[in-house]
């Protein structure tokens, strides 16, 4: 089935194919009765309370995305809302990488988690599930600022540089966020999962630019408040869906900071609620933030860092040189001269591209083996090779037909004849082939003329790197979908009973079958599933026209705060919904 099919959203047209791979149906009818009442019961209780705390754009933004209090949303409903604003949404199984999560937000697509938490985990899950996703992050989106915050953050953070370990650490977090919501998980697994992502956290070393715009998002995006330090609200997708921490955050007890690039500096933990968070005063602050942040990082300083980054990350990346040539592979080397790159390599195919796309002739069929380049200054010339017109190529014996004899600042030389060379928009050369080509640093042969054909990047400087191809056409991009998936027991007779009398309440509060006896599932519910205690609030809901079955359901509410006292709070909230004056105390 493609997205086409069971999404309607053109948005979702112009994805490229490294991501639809992710990409699944919903499939809405799985939702059970006890699904619905636990999206019913989080997003009554979320409006409730985020009316008066929230960000205004938070209300209006349910609207304009489709978001009903009453049922789970559907995926092709709020596409076909969505795509009014410009964005869409569409289903993935669980946490995904972070660069592919980037990515998606890049083309104005909501990645949502299709799941819904289990009722043990109501007030907070530690997987991503629909209520966090459709929720949290959809309404705000709908606020021309933020959106367009979201969408740049996201352009930013699909080029930002991984390193080894982050793709090891995501799995980790993964594969706890699984367990936790797998039902029969010991408490064994969860310790050990947990362990394992303490260790790797521990043991990182330096951050890579993905982990700390992975922080700055989690500070903004996810857990960010707005206004000011005496009187912030919520914005946050993981605070407008946590029942819990919604109320927790404004306390005193969490410390409140102004927004800075060094929220990218302070690490969190996703299985605690937050000791401090961040406020920006408006979402234009945040673009402010995103862009000062940006600038620290190699897709706009470039230079050695950015290839030793590149190198760090053993991934498909690229740089682009100050002529605008841009080479796209898996970096292995480079060699500096007072702290500038002289040459660097590849290993594995490699395409060559200008203003993002792939140069004839230059693509990974080409240089299936890898590609290297001297760059930088010819020794004792002032003029670098980009800025040199026809006459000064041809007084260094830089034209057709000619050897050229090349000493870079360094101690790497080159010696070739000149074939061709190509130039960019503004004139400028920026690759050179040479036949009978000798490329040496000091004594060691980088490039000898049995190689055949050698092809010389020109640039006296690189100006960026960045993850992925610089034309994502080149490459059959590989996205590292997770082998790992969320585990969906099979359900007991119990359950599947339990979730009957759900369906039996629920189709009698919208009208559907009046005949059915309430005080036949009270019996029952006391009866087989003496612990659940959200049905009876359904139950009270349902019973506002017979006064005695309703203080029969109050009487059994009360009885269920005593012996659930962990779950005390979530009653009285429930039966606050429902009579907010009669918030019940016996």
């Amino acid at each position: 089935m493609t997205a086409k099919s069971y999404i309607g959203n053109p948005v979702i047209d112009k994805l490229p194919a490294h991501l639809r791979q992710f990409i699944k149906p919903q499939d809405y009818d799985q939702y059970s009765a006890i699904d619905q009442a636990v999206w019913r019961y989080v997003m009554r209780k979320n409006v409730n309370y985020l009316k008066d705390v929230a960000h205004e754009s938070y209300l209006n933004g349910l609207k304009a995305a489709g978001i009903s209090t009453e049922r789970i949303p559907n995926m092709y409903g709020m596409n076909r809302i969505l795509k009014k604003i410009g964005w869409a949404a569409i289903a993935v199984d669980g946490f995904i990488p972070p660069a592919a999560f980037m990515d998606f937000q890049a083309y104005n697509v909501l990645v949502i988690a299709s799941d819904i938490r289990q009722m043990e985990h109501i007030e907070y899950t530690p997987a991503p599930d629909i209520i966090h996703e459709s929720a949290g992050h959809a309404p705000i989106i709908a606020n021309p600022d933020y959106s367009e915050f979201l969408r740049h953050f996201g352009e930013i953070g699909a080029k930002a540089i991984s390193n080894k370990k982050d793709y090891e650490l995501y799995e980790a977090i993964r594969h706890l966020s699984i367990i936790k919501e797998a039902t029969g998980t010991t408490k064994k697994e969860i310790k050990q999962a947990e362990e394992k992502i303490a260790y790797l956290s521990a043991n990182m070393g330096e951050p890579s630019e993905m982990t700390l715009l992975r922080r700055l998002h989690w500070w903004t995006v996810e857990y960010g408040l707005i206004g000011t330090l005496e009187n912030p609200r919520i914005y946050g997708a993981g605070l407008l869906s946590s029942i819990g921490e919604s109320t927790w955050c404004l306390t005193d007890k969490v410390k409140k900071m102004p927004l800075t690039i060094e929220a990218a500096y302070q690490d969190y933990d996703i299985t605690k609620p937050q000791p401090q968070l961040f406020v920006t005063p408006d979402f234009a602050h945040l673009s402010q933030v995103l862009e000062e942040f940006t600038n620290t990082l190699v897709i706009r300083t470039g230079g050695v860092e950015g290839i030793e980054k590149l190198i760090g990350s053993a991934s498909l990346g690229s740089i682009e040189l100050s002529t605008g040539l841009q080479i796209s592979g898996v970096f292995t080397r480079t060699i500096e001269h007072e702290g500038k790159p002289i040459y660097f390599s590849t290993a594995g195919p490699t395409s060559l591209a200008y203003r993002e796309k792939e140069l004839i002739g230059h693509s990974p069929d080409k240089y299936k083996a890898g590609f290297c380049s001297p760059m930088g200054k010819l020794k004792g010339i002032n003029l670098a090779i980009e800025d040199m017109s026809p006459r000064d190529l041809k007084v260094y014996d830089i034209y057709e037909g000619h050897t050229a004899h090349l000493e870079f600042e360094g101690g790497i030389s080159l010696s070739g004849e000149v074939i061709t060379g190509m130039r960019n928009l503004q004139g400028k050369i920026m690759l050179i082939s040479f036949r009978n080509c000798t490329v040496k640093y000091q004594d060691e042969v980088l490039f000898h003329p049995d190689q055949g054909v050698f092809h010389m990047a020109v640039g006296k400087k690189v100006v960026s790197a960045f993850n992925g191809p610089a034309d994502l056409n080149s490459f059959e991009m590989d996205a590292h979908v997770p082998e790992e998936t969320t585990i969906h027991a099979a359900k007991s007779h119990k359950t599947i009973e339990l979730e009957h009398l759900y369906q039996q309440v629920r189709d009698y509060r919208e009208g559907h079958h009046k005949s059915i006896h309430l005080d036949e599932v009270l019996n029952k519910l006391k009866k087989d599933h003496p612990k659940d205690w959200l049905l009876p609030l359904e139950l009270l809901e349902a019973s506002e026209n017979d006064l005695m079955f309703r203080e029969e359901v109050e009487t059994y509410l009360d009885q269920l705060k005593k012996k659930l006292p962990q779950k005390k709070h979530l009653i009285e909230s429930g039966v606050a919904i429902i009579h907010p004056t009669q918030l019940q105390e016996k």
